[in-house]
């Protein structure tokens, strides 16, 4: 081990200490042992235990805990610490602007233990109100974040569809006789992608050739494939293939590995196929568009011909689960109503944060008694376009909502959310959703699983038993469509439908820019055959209104 090396261990056991408030004294003389260690003009594996001690700044207490980790490669307080400090926690070290103090006001205060975690509150102005913190600070921490991640593997579909859709422009003007197309993973409209996956019949010499213009670039070839590595980017893979097999070359590679073993296993792509289409008719076979190419079982419904119509993006007609400036938006209700009609919506449903979300200036009862003034003013004023009055209220431990009864019968609708305590066994997780599905005023379940894509998974639920409560007390399923959570999961889409239950593609939107969420919401959703009809946010606002009358007699 290296001086280097050495001194890194210390250096993170100083900052560890910093974070879990131990002895700050203790904690500042291993920062300055690291300093030192690093500029010893020597390797300290060729020192003497007297050279060593005698060294100002590392002496003989820290110099038997250098020798001690020369002998074992570990650091017993320093693994202390570790056993106790979530990964998430040594990740937002990584991040420039964040030192230990303030890491540890964002775990003891927030509760947050990850980078997602982190990102997510950046986005919703949830730093600003932290003692030592602000909007500079905070804006400076998300593009801190954002840098750190654009060199980890993977990446959120939302975040590199830009930069995909414009390599495939570039590339396009570039060889105008060519055919290129993305595939795989940004094709089928993926959550999360480890790579943007492009087929062309271009060809490796010319494609390569390209790349090695950009002195930052790294090429590397396996076979037909090539993948470009620029820092900064997602990584790049091209497959290559003749010009007359493009389409089967395109088919062969969008697909899921599931959904083409079942494909080759009963039927047989064409050779030299004019089109994607072809290869579906020639087997009898409706077209299946890329989306929903995932599962084996997607191939039964296109032999029958009832693969459903998805849902687009221009189906949505109203927003709904949106937040302003009187909890942690950063829009005023009427900014947020205004925006919404200008881009030709119909309705918005605001919905702040309750009470018990102190950390996002939940709203006291008295302070939605007169939210609600404020809407009736502004329907008056906004007329057709309308506010509905909501709440995202929290499901307590025990599955309650966060207030009265009285209270809960102000609202429009109430849309019914975890946001603390997330560790929970499934016993307790399903015990505490189905108790807050149970209640009358839950018209919809938030973000199900609490899940933050790249970076938590959210807590365990039995998905079947949860839909199926969901029909039985007529509560909606939210697709929360933050590019973060797409939550619920797509892949129990289709087993809602079948029950009947109506989902909701909801943007949770802190900001008007916000509602562009939407869009990837839908995205996600075609993936799960999502249709306008089973969706609310699909509703014209006189459908919205005949939903909420049902919904207010399941109050009563």
């Amino acid at each position: 081990m290296n001086n280097y090396e050495i001194a890194d261990h210390f250096s993170l056991l100083s900052k560890l200490m910093d974070i879990h408030g131990e002895d700050s004294f203790r904690a500042k003389s291993y920062s300055n042992a690291a300093f030192n260690i690093e500029r010893l003009p020597a390797d300290v594996s060729a020192m003497s235990d007297g050279e060593l001690f005698a060294v100002r700044g590392i002496g003989a207490s820290t110099g038997k805990k250098i020798r001690e980790l020369q002998t074992t490669g570990k650091l017993p307080q320093l693994e202390d610490l570790l056993a106790k400090t979530p990964p998430g926690i040594l990740d937002m070290l990584q991040i420039k602007g964040l030192g230990p103090k303030k890491i540890s006001v964002i775990w003891t205060e927030m509760g947050i233990e990850s980078l997602g975690e982190l990102e997510y509150a950046c986005n919703e102005n949830r730093l600003v109100a932290l003692k030592g913190f602000g909007a500079k600070t905070q804006e400076n921490v998300l593009q801190n974040i954002v840098y750190f991640k654009q060199n980890l593997g993977f990446h959120l579909w939302a975040e590199v569809e830009e930069f995909a859709n414009s390599l495939v422009k570039q590339l396009a003007a570039a060889h105008p006789e060519n055919f290129i197309s993305l595939t795989g993973d940004m094709r089928r409209q993926n959550e999360t992608v480890e790579f943007v996956e492009v087929v062309t019949d271009i060809g490796l010499t010319t494609i390569g050739g390209e790349f090695e213009a950009l002195p930052e670039a790294v090429i590397e070839e396996d076979g037909e494939e090539l993948i470009v590595k620029i820092p900064g980017q997602p990584r790049l893979k091209f497959y290559f293939c003749g010009g007359e097999d493009f389409y089967s070359a395109l088919f062969a590679t969008t697909g899921s590995e599931e959904f083409m073993n079942a494909f080759t296993d009963r039927y047989s792509i064409p050779e030299h196929a004019a089109s994607e289409e072809e290869i579906f008719s020639a087997n009898g076979l409706a077209f299946i568009p890329p989306m929903m190419r995932e599962a084996a079982g997607v191939l039964e419904r296109a032999a029958a011909d009832t693969l459903p119509v998805l849902i687009q993006p221009k189906d949505i007609r109203g927003i709904i689960h949106s937040h302003s400036t009187w909890s942690d938006g950063v829009h005023t209700i009427e900014q947020m109503a205004k925006a919404a009609r200008d881009q030709g919506l119909e309705y918005l449903v605001i919905s702040d944060h309750s009470q018990t979300a102190f950390y996002a200036g939940g709203l006291k009862p008295e302070q939605i008694a007169a939210q609600h003034l404020e809407v009736d003013a502004l329907n008056a004023k906004l007329a057709p376009f309308k506010i509905f009055k909501s709440i995202e209220s929290d499901i307590l431990g025990d599955g309650s909502l966060d207030y009265s009864q009285q209270v809960l019968e102000t609202f429009d609708l109430v849309i019914a959310s975890v946001h603390s305590n997330l560790k929970m066994t499934e016993e307790k997780a399903m015990e505490r959703v189905l108790n807050a599905v149970r209640n009358p005023y839950t018209a919809i379940l938030g973000h199900p699983t609490g899940r933050l894509l790249l970076s938590r998974k959210g807590y365990p639920l039995d998905h079947k038993v949860l839909i199926d409560t969901c029909a039985q007390h007529n509560v909606v399923i939210e697709i929360n469509a933050h590019p973060r959570r797409l939550d619920i999961d797509w892949r129990w889409i289709e087993y809602a439908m079948e029950k009947g239950v109506l989902l909701s593609v909801d943007p949770d939107a802190h900001a008007v820019e916000g509602y562009r969420d939407t869009y990837y919401g839908v995205k996600v959703a075609q993936k799960g055959g999502l249709t306008k009809e089973s969706n609310l946010s699909s509703f014209s606002l006189s459908e919205f209104e005949a939903f909420l009358k049902k919904y207010r007699e399941k109050r009563k």
